[in-house]
Formats: structure tokens, sequence, C-alpha cells
């Protein structure tokens, strides 16, 4: 078939030069309207549910709703993970679903079963919120929002109802999130002795301004011949007014609001705080879509922005604080320019062993016309110009070359031999065409298996598979049309050469190739050792594979460190400021950093944000600044301060050890035993777990017979207590109508009463009866402590024992924790569940392995259907394993891990190998059916094959060049898979030039034996 499609391009040169104008159009449209991101769009349907009740400890929610809700959603179908986090009046718990489960459909499914069992929650928890996790990842840009004369409350005001919801029409853009600042309410703080001395509560002030305070509709009327709505007004138009509401006493009488408290327009509690380079502001951060592009959502908001600024007042200004899209640009632009530079390389390798400029332009082509259609083709399968496709073209470069090669270096023979460039052209076509398909079909089955292996692993390599499959057929298209077709037309016969040229050059080569000729025919005569050279290389090859760092991937750098902070569970924001404070002048006094944003999120914890000084301004790399800043983090007392893992996994530390159990102590004194060891471990640090994080609480204790006695519920108690001291739940706060939004009324006691126990112990409680008691009657009251936090996964207790790694590989790390006392074994109902980048290793190699078989399998048959002969492939497959000794080999050189990005490099050798294979075994076959002697057809198969094979090895080893020098952002993350490429490319040329012919001499024989074994030619048995 690929003779007669070279045949009809050499014969119809303006069809083929048409289709690839047209090709080359649509790739370069496509090109330029393809998005950039850091990595392929990964749609993993998740789903969220968040109950919160405030004042609320994590143990009666656990109670009372987490395990509630789980078990209402375990028996839906397709559940991959099922996790909660229940923390002080809050509990989350995240349904992930396996990949393809539609979800909107998730979502519905989990929003019914949350619904029928509402009735089993507590009444006074707010209403359960179910949504799909929308946004991908954290924030991809944050900016701060500063001005000399407005207040914090004010530009508090101004993200909240002005920036946010301009920025949320931006397309793309999930959420908003507002950093620092505070929220507006109207405050009613009572005063608790006006309370006793009226003899009311705070509830039951609260229930009557819940009641007064509304706007309902009063239904529909018919006065006056016409029909009218009927609307009843109770809400106060000005806070004013709401200061002279009456409120009614248990007597009947009634007083003021104002009579029992401060009635003011102000603010809430400050629970959160943010600040740039040491002084206070208020930001915000941006969180794109699950499926958006982060780049181009990224343009849109700062086009938004750049919109925004020109409305708003000349006194506010918006500045940048970081954006992620800077690295991801420079790791485009790094991949973009190694792309340019492989096939710069490329060409010149070519070049140097063709010395024809005719013939080096025509293989050339190869290039641009193999990459350029590839574009189109991402365009229509919505694929986005990451790091995983990008990565592809520059992998398949040296690739895309070697079937051009093939192609012209054999017509280049042809026209050795005096034949006219056109003749030349065809018979060489005809003859090795099928070599040619062979080698496509090899890569193509290669990277088809990598790229539906499945699961999350799949869907990042979706994208990269299917680039390197499309554009090597591509290749293979140019291979078989335009290349023949240009040399038909453009190369020049041998003999319009000065006389003796040509046969100079033919004696040249065969001088050059002397040396190989006596190697062969030496391995020839010596079978068995060479075979037994090649055999323990292989065994050898293995034995490095414990001296090589394992892990998933080197992070790189992306000039922003992260730092995550947490002080004990009961600090205040204050305190939380204050190590804050101390956190950015260590990191400011660091000559790396060029400025420091950081964000008390909660009470307790919070994040920095250090952005680094760009790559050539600074002497240190992100890693060496990181160690540095660690020996600073030890001198600043009272927090865990760590650096937060830019891996996979993402969120965490490097290495995260997950322990579940439904028995709590043994969780927790397993977790301890653990974390202490590890922290003996050299290479680990920022040792935490989970499980030492306590909360000081005031514990109320309702004694049975004295609340019995006067009629005063449990229930009755804690909500007293609870609206006292924090109000009432969002959902039930009364209202403040605005023109455009509607702001909470928030009743409480006076924030500085609630500093005194006494104030709680003299709390007054309502009875059945209706006489008020204070709570010490009923109750006592003491100082005690409980779980700040509670994470549970798949309905279990669990606790996570984490570090970060300082020079030892993630692989080697987890083989030595794994190894622990604590761990060996671990307590009968305690199990360890895979977490973090180490689960991430672990699916990623089981399924590499699984997708690398079944490659080997697919080559297999297809050299199978293409040679019909079951034993010739496997002289073809023995090039296979030689590969492996030289990646590793390469790996421990340069003290890489074999990891993701070397995985990626040996599933690329093997259809690299495979191909040089195909071209010895396809011609030493050739000369067999010519009639030659084996040894002859052979030995010539070698020499006649030498120059291509050397040719397109050179070609992928100088277009791997640029990736394994680390040239460019992010080199250093991409490195190892050149290192494996160039590394088990050279051994494997070199052991395939000797090694395959011997075994095919072998394979030769067998299915010559056994053909003459059922009756030689007359049964046409293909073995």
């Amino acid at each position: 078939m690929s003779f007669h499609l070279s045949a009809w391009s050499i014969k119809k040169p303006v069809p083929t030069i048409v289709l690839f104008l047209i090709l080359g159009i649509f790739g370069l449209v496509s090109f330029f309207r393809l998005g950039i991101d850091s990595n392929p769009n990964i749609d993993i349907p998740a789903v969220m549910v968040t109950v919160t009740q405030p004042g609320a400890g994590p143990t009666e929610l656990e109670t009372q709703v987490t395990k509630k809700i789980e078990d209402s959603v375990a028996g839906l179908g397709n559940i991959d993970e099922l996790t909660s986090t229940v923390r002080e009046g809050s509990s989350t718990t995240t349904v992930s679903f396996v990949l393809g489960t539609d979800s909107d459909r998730a979502t519905n499914d989990v929003r019914n079963a949350v619904a029928q069992i509402r009735q089993d929650l507590p009444q006074d928890v707010n209403e359960p919120i179910v949504k799909r996790l929308e946004f991908a990842g954290g924030s991809i840009m944050t900016y701060a929002v500063a001005s000399e004369t407005r207040s914090v409350e004010q530009l508090s005001d101004l993200v909240d109802r002005t920036i946010s919801r301009a920025l949320l029409n931006v397309p793309g853009v999930a959420q908003i999130d507002r950093l620092g600042g505070v929220d507006r309410e109207i405050r009613v703080d009572l005063d608790p002795s006006r309370l006793q001395a009226y003899g009311i509560t705070a509830t039951q002030v609260n229930d009557q301004i819940r009641n007064l305070n509304i706007d309902l509709p009063g239904g529909r009327g018919n006065v006056g011949g016409s029909e009218q709505n009927i609307r009843t007004l109770g809400s106060a138009e000005t806070v004013e007014e709401l200061r002279s509401y009456r409120i009614v006493l248990p007597n009947g009488a009634t007083v003021p609001l104002s009579s029992l408290g401060e009635v003011e327009d102000s603010f809430a509690e400050q629970r959160q705080a943010a600040s740039l380079n040491g002084e206070s502001v208020v930001a915000f951060s941006v969180l794109r879509s699950t499926g958006s592009t982060l780049v181009t959502v990224e343009e849109g908001v700062r086009e938004a922005v750049s919109e925004l600024e020109k409305t708003l007042p000349d006194d506010v200004t918006l500045a940048l604080i970081f954006t992620r899209a800077d690295a991801i640009r420079d790791s485009y632009q790094a991949t973009i320019d190694a792309l340019i530079l492989a096939c710069i390389l490329t060409v010149i390798a070519v070049g140097l062993f063709l010395r024809d400029w005719r013939v080096t332009l025509i293989t050339a082509t190869a290039l641009p016309l193999s990459i350029i259609p590839t574009f189109g083709v991402m365009k229509l399968l919505g694929y986005t110009l990451n790091g995983m496709t990008l990565l592809a073209l520059a992998l398949a470069v040296g690739n895309l070359v070697d079937d051009a090669i093939c192609m012209i270096e054999n017509i280049d023979q042809h026209l050795d031999m005096g034949k006219k460039p056109f003749k030349a052209a065809l018979d060489a076509s005809r003859e090795i065409g099928l070599a040619v398909v062979a080698t496509t079909a090899t890569i193509v089955a290669v990277f088809i298996p990598v790229a539906f292996m499945g699961g999350v692993p799949g869907q990042f390599f979706q994208p990269f598979g299917v680039t390197v499959a499309v554009s090597t057929m591509f290749s293979t298209l140019v291979a078989c049309t335009m290349t023949p077709m240009l040399s038909a037309y453009l190369l020049k016969p041998k003999g319009n050469r000065e006389p003796g040229t040509g046969n100079g050059e033919r004696g040249t080569r065969k001088k050059r190739i002397h040396p190989y000729r006596n190697l062969l025919t030496w391995a020839l005569r010596h079978r068995i050792t060479t075979l037994l050279i090649a055999v323990a290389f292989f065994i050898g090859s293995l034995q490095l594979v414990p001296l090589i760092p394992k892990g998933l991937f080197d992070s790189g750098d992306t000039g922003l460190s992260t730092v995550m902070v947490e002080l004990p569970p009961g600090s205040t924001l204050s305190e939380t400021e204050a190590i804050m404070q101390q956190l950015n002048q260590s990191l400011q006094e660091n000559p790396a950093v060029e400025k420091v944003f950081t964000t008390a999120d909660k009470i307790n914890s919070g994040t920095v944000y250090a952005n680094l000084l760009p790559k050539d301004e600074r002497e240190v790399s992100q890693q060496e600044f990181e160690q540095q800043m660690r020996q600073v983090f030890q001198t600043i007392p009272g927090a865990r301060i760590s650096f937060q893992s830019q891996g996979a996994g993402g969120g965490g530390k490097d290495l995260s050890i997950v322990l579940k159990s439904e028995n709590a102590l043994a969780l927790t004194q397993t977790a301890e035993t653990l974390e202490k060891q590890m922290r003996d471990i050299p290479g680990l640090v920022e040792v935490t777990s989970s499980t030492s994080l306590v909360k000081p609480e005031i514990v109320i204790q309702p004694d049975p017979e004295r609340a019995a006695d006067l009629g005063v519920s449990v229930g009755a108690i804690a909500r007293t207590a609870s609206l006292a001291l924090i109000g009432d739940n969002e959902s039930n706060l009364a209202k403040f109508d605005l023109a455009d939004r509607q702001i909470p009324i928030r009743v409480q006691l006076d924030p500085e009463t609630r500093t005194d126990i006494s104030t709680l112990k003299n709390l007054q409680v309502p009875s059945q009866t209706g006489n008020l008691v204070p709570i010490s009657a009923v109750a006592d009251i003491r100082l005690g402590s409980g779980p700040a936090q509670i994470d549970r996964f798949d309905r279990n207790r669990q606790v996570s024992v984490e570090a970060n790694l300082e020079g030892i590989s993630l692989g080697d790390a987890l083989e030595t924790v794994k190894a622990l006392p604590a761990m060996n074994p671990l307590p009968p109902d305690v199990a360890e569940e895979p977490a973090g980048d180490a689960k991430i290793m672990q699916d990623i190699f089981t399924r590499f392995a699984t997708a690398l078989g079944a490659a080997i399998l697919s080559i297999y048959a297809i050299l199978v259907l293409l040679y019909s002969n079951f034993l010739y492939p496997f002289g073809i497959l023995v090039a296979l394993p030689l590969s492996i000794g030289g990646a590793l080999l390469g790996l421990l050189v340069t003290q890489k891990e074999l990891g993701l990005f070397a995985l990626i490099g040996i599933v690329l050798l093997m259809g690299l190998v495979t191909k040089n294979a195909i071209l010895l075994v396809d011609f030493a076959l050739a000369g067999i059916k010519e009639g030659k002697p084996q040894f002859k057809a052979v030995v010539e198969a070698g020499v006649s094959r030498l120059r291509p094979i050397l040719m397109t090895s050179v070609s992928t080893i100088a277009g791997m060049m640029p990736i394994a020098l680390e040239l460019g952002a992010d080199g250093e993350v991409r490195s190892p898979m050149a290192i494996a490429v160039i590394g088990g490319f050279t051994t494997s040329t070199l052991l395939t030039l000797v090694v395959v012919p011997v075994l095919f001499t072998y394979v030769d024989n067998l299915y010559r034996w056994i053909r003459g074994l059922f009756g030689g030619k007359k049964k046409q048995v293909q073995l």
C-alpha cells in the first residue's frame, strides 16, 4: 500500500503538494487557537457536602452529622473515595467518583441521598450544602487592593460588591476568594446585666428581631375593581429604626432594643487577615473552573482588571501579587525553544551524514510537515499546549525524521547504482515501504496503550500518547509521499558528478563500515559468546535499579514557594498575625525573595507566598532557598512551619503516610510512634502528624437531676450558650435590607463581656415553666480539651503523618518508612492507605507496567501481521531488553530519579529500538528471498542498514540534547526522560547492530527446521 501511495505521489506531485498545504494551513490556524496550560485538563467528578453548626465541636459533629452523611452516600455507585474533614462548627465530606461518571448526575444523587436523612441531623444545623467541585486546583493569581484613604472595611466592601462581580463574568473564572478584610454586619451587642435586670434572654431577643424585621408576601386583593398584590413590610429601613424596635419582656412590658445593648452598622468579628511585605492589605485570589485553560483565564482576568481599574476610584489600586501563569509561560517557551533547537540539531546531524544539501533539505521538510498538522488534530481533540503535549512533540522530533531518513538513504543507494532520480525514487520506495509502515505501526503500538492506561495517570498521558502517535503517522505519510516525490524531482543523478566522485564516495563508505563488517562477521561466527555477552549486559543492568533514586518527578523551580503555618488550636488571630510578621521579616531578609504575601485564612493557621526573583537574578535555586529557610524557621517558636509540596499530589507535603482505623486510641498511638521514628530518618524534614492537635474547650456538663427539677432541657442550655456567645446560625439570622443586598443582623453578648467565664455561668436559661435560671444552676462548667480536627477516609478515622524531603528521593524515603518498627507490623485494627505523591507514583508505575506489557504484545501482533510469520518478530523484539541497560546507566551516572519522566523515555525507547531492528530483519529477509545464503544476507543487511540506523540514532540523540542539558524553565523536570533515551539508545544501537543479526539466524534456522518438519514448501506454514 505504501508503495502505491509513493508511486502515486511521484507521478502526481500537484495533489500531494496541495494536500500538505491544506494540512499546514489547518495546523497553523489551530496552533494559534490552542490554549496554554501546565497540565492536561482532568475532570475528576467530585461532590462536596458541607454542613455547618456554629460552635459545635468536631467530636459531636462527627457522630451526629458526618457519619450519617457518609452512610447515606456510601451506597451510591461508582464511588472512588469518600473523605471527610470535621472541624469546629463545620463538617465537609467529599465524594470522589470514578473517572467517566457524569458529574451532574452524581451531584443530584448525592443531593437526594442527603435530603433523605435531613430529619436525622440536628435541627439547629444549617441546611447541608451539596455542590460539585467546579474549580481546578488552587488559586491561579492573587491581587492586593490598596488605598491610602479608604479603610479595611471599605476595601472589603469594594472587593465583595464590585471587583468579585466583575471578575466572575470572565470565562473560566469559578470563584473569587477575598483574603483578609471583614464582613459587614448589623451588630446587636447585648449587655448581660441589662438582660438579667429585664428578665429576658438573648435567644428571646433574637427570635423577636427575626420575627419583626422581615418583609413577607400577603397574597392578593381586589380593591376598587383592580387586583393588587399584598406585601407585609416589617423590615427596618434604617439602623436608627432598628434601635427603636420594641422588645416584649416576659412580664408583658416593652422596651426599645437600644435599652438592651448597642446596635450599630458594623462588621463581623475578624477571622482572617492578609499582608503584603508586612503591610496589612485586603486581597483576592482567582480560582478557575474545571475544563478551563489556566493561561487563557489568567489573561482574561488581566484584561478585566485593566478595564476595572478605569472605573474604580482614583485612590484605589490593584497590584498583582503573583500569578501561576508566568511559570507556565516560561515552561512553554522553554519547551518551544527546545523543540526548535532539537529540529535544528537533528537537521545538522542528518546533513553531516548525507553531505548533500538537497538530500538534507528534503529530509528536513519532514519535521514541519509532521509537526504542524499535528496541531490541527490536537485542536480537534480538545487538547491544549501543555507540559505533556509539548513534551510529546519534543520527544518525537528525533523520531519524525527517521522514516524520511530511511527513505532518502535508500533512494541515495539506488542513485549510487546509476539510476535516474525518478527511477531511484520508485524502486527505493517499493523496497523500503513495508519497513517504514512497520516502524510507524510499532511506535503507535507503544504509545496507544500508554494513552489509554486508565485512571488519573491515563488522563494525563492520553494527550501525550495520542500526540506522539499522530505526529509519527504524519511523518510516515510525509516519508511515503513528499520525500520520494521531492527526491524524484530535486535530486541529481550521481552520473552528473565529476568523474570518480560517486565511486570514490562508495569506496569511502565501504572503508568507513569495514570495522563494523568485521565485528558482525565475528559475532556471527561466535554466536553463543555474543548472546551470552548480551544476556550478561541485560542482567547486569537490572542490578543497577536499587542504586538509582526513585520518585515521581522533580517539582522544578517555579519561583513561588508556599509556606504552611499552623499554630496550636486555641490561638488567637493576633498571635497568628505575629508569627506571620516574623516569617515575613525572615523571608524578606533573604536576597532571593522579591515580595512576601501572607494570609491568615483561619484563626490559628495561614499561608505565606514567597515570590522569588527571576532565575537569572538570584544565586540559588528554589530548592536551595527552601533548604536555607528551613534552618531559619526552626528558630521561630510556637508554630509548625513547613513548605508545601509542589508535586503531583499538591496541597500537602512530599511524603504522606495515611493510617486509618475505627479504633481512635490505637490509631493515635500508632501515628505518634511512627512520627517519632520518622524524625530519626535522615532526609526527612518537617515531620508532622495530624493526631497531635488538641484544642482547649469549655465543657458544659448538665446535671440531669437539677435540670429535670427546674424543667430545663439540654437543648435550651446549648442554644442559649451558642446564641449568646457567637450568634444564631447564618440561615436563621435576621436580615437588614439594602437596595442591592441583605446584611445579616447578629444578636450576641457584648464581646467585652465574653472573655469572663462568669458571664457564661450567669447566662439565663428559660425553663418549661417560663422562669429563667442561670446555667450554673443546672450544669457544671469546666475547662477541657478535645480534637481540633478529625479526618476520615472511607468511613474510618484517618491520621496523616507527613514530611518533606531533603536530599532523598520519594521512593527511597517510602521504602525506609515502610521498614520502620512502627509499620512492621501495624496493629490489627490499623491499616495504611496509599496517599499523596506516593499513591500517584504507585498508580503510575503499576499502570505503566501494564501499558508496556500491552505495547509489547501489540508490537508482536503487528509484526506477525506484517511478516505473516510468528517466529521472525522474536528476532526483532530481542532489541527491547537491550535498551533498558543504557537507560538505567544514564540515570545512575547523572543521579536522576527513575520516575515519571524517565518511564516516558523508556516507553519511547521501546518504539525507537524496535524500528532499528525492523530495518535489519527486513533487509535480511529480502536478501534470503533473493536466494542469498543466510550468512551473506545477514551481513549485507547489517552493512547496508548501518548508515540509516546510525543516522536515525544520532538524529534522535541530537533531538534529545536540549532537554537533557536542562535548557530553559523546568528543564530539570524533563531531563531524566532525555537522559534515559540517550543512554538507552546509545547502548541499544550498538548492541542491536550485532545481537539482532545473531538472534535472527537462530530464528531463521528454527523456522526452516519447522517448515521442513511439516513438509517443506508444499505446506505454506508461516510460523
